[in-house]
């Protein structure tokens, strides 16, 4: 598909992939990034780069591939859907299920089971047919997640995500108890330096990551958390969490140890509130913990 844009702007600083996101809100921004970087973008004949700064009277040529047919393939697996329409899904994943394919887990994951249940409707993320998955947990982190069904939506709820208007809210049982029953941990998160699969607070090489925390209830050796993510890094909670020296429970990676009877870290994202794309509306769902969860409280609740 070929579009052609005629910027006519008296600001001409406006870099080229802004201007194209404001102009073509049917792709995401990172889509526009993509077209950009293989050339699909010209002026004169001419392929651009992001950073080009627009003029006015600029014509562009836009080139839009048809999509590619996703790797993964559809798979009936079953989802917990809270909430769905035509631009966006809310749905309550279960531990142990994994997000995207990958080496290991290529197939029976979140991906799989949104190719079956939304077949072409889908959001095209980087030119691929593909759930726009507009933020991500851990395979072992349960609870709720948002789906994009198409670019739009997931350039503006992307774009929440980014300016913190976007809220998440996490529940947690941690290994003993904070000093301060409330708080913010504001530390950077990178790659280790040593093991590449885990994640560290770092300073050099690691991005700004924020996170709020309350105690809900204490226990001998224990406590239930709250905490409210206002970045996006990998393992964050887990991470800033050991770093204050109180690890979620059953996280084998970052030192929460075999506790409690848990499987795995005992985390759970209860709740997730958002400004619907196309309605304006504001939207809020939660989730009720996970039976472990609820058994491993129940425990600590018996032996206090």
């Amino acid at each position: 598909m070929r579009t052609e844009l005629l910027a006519d702007i008296p600001d001409e600083d406006t870099r080229l992939d802004a201007f194209l996101a404001a102009n073509l809100q049917e792709l995401s921004r990172s889509r526009i990034q993509q077209l950009i970087g293989e050339g699909c973008v010209t002026l004169d004949g001419k392929a651009l780069k992001k950073n080009y700064r627009v003029g006015a009277g600029d014509l562009f040529a836009v080139e839009v591939p048809e999509l590619r047919r996703a790797e993964p393939e559809p798979e009936n697996i079953p989802l917990d859907i809270v909430y769905e329409d035509g631009d966006l899904i809310v749905l309550n994943k279960p531990k142990g299920l994994v997000v995207h394919p990958a080496p290991g887990h290529e197939s029976g994951t979140l991906v799989n089971a949104l190719l079956y249940h939304c077949g072409d409707t889908l959001s095209g993320i980087g030119g691929v047919s593909r759930p726009g998955i507009v933020h991500r947990l851990d395979m072992d982190t349960s609870g709720l997640m948002l789906c994009a069904k198409n670019d739009r939506a997931h350039r503006l709820l992307s774009d929440q995500l980014s300016d913190r208007s976007l809220s998440r809210e996490y529940e947690a049982i941690l290994r003993g108890t904070p000093k301060e029953q409330s708080g913010t941990v504001d530390a950077p998160i990178g790659r280790h330096p040593t093991d590449r699969k885990r994640m560290a607070v770092i300073r050099e090489h690691s991005r700004p990551a924020v996170t709020h925390y309350r105690v809900l209830e204490s226990f001998p050796g224990y406590s239930y958390v709250r905490c409210k993510l206002m970045t996006g890094r990998t393992h964050q909670i887990r991470v800033h969490m050991a770093y204050l020296g109180h690890p979620v429970a059953g996280d084998r990676v970052y030192g929460g140890g075999e506790v409690l009877g848990l499987s795995s870290q005992c985390l759970h994202a209860r709740q997730i509130s958002f400004i619907h794309p196309t309605t304006g509306q504001a939207m809020t769902f939660e989730s009720i913990l996970p039976a472990e969860f609820q058994q491993a409280l129940t425990r600590l609740r018996e032996e206090a």
